[in-house]
């Protein structure tokens, strides 16, 4: 899965699915699509990740307390 960089809009292709899904998880490793080369994998902070269309990532992978109203997340 493809995301962008908050910051740059560069590309960054998701090696670790299960990790971007789970809202108990703060980061996510990626490889940045920037330059000619393959980048090796590092960490990225799901906070400074959108998808492509600049839309934010859904609150259920970032926030384990989504469905509680009023509770303050991991955001």
């Amino acid at each position: 899965m493809l995301l962008a960089e908050k910051s740059t809009g560069h590309l960054v292709e998701i090696v670790d699915l299960p990790a971007l899904f789970s809202p108990f998880e703060s980061e996510v490793r990626g490889c940045l699509h920037f330059g000619e080369e393959a980048q090796d994998p590092e960490a990225f902070g799901k906070d400074r990740l959108v998808f492509p269309s600049g839309e934010a990532l859904p609150r259920c992978w970032l926030d384990a307390n989504y469905r509680h109203p009023g509770a303050s997340g991991a955001h």
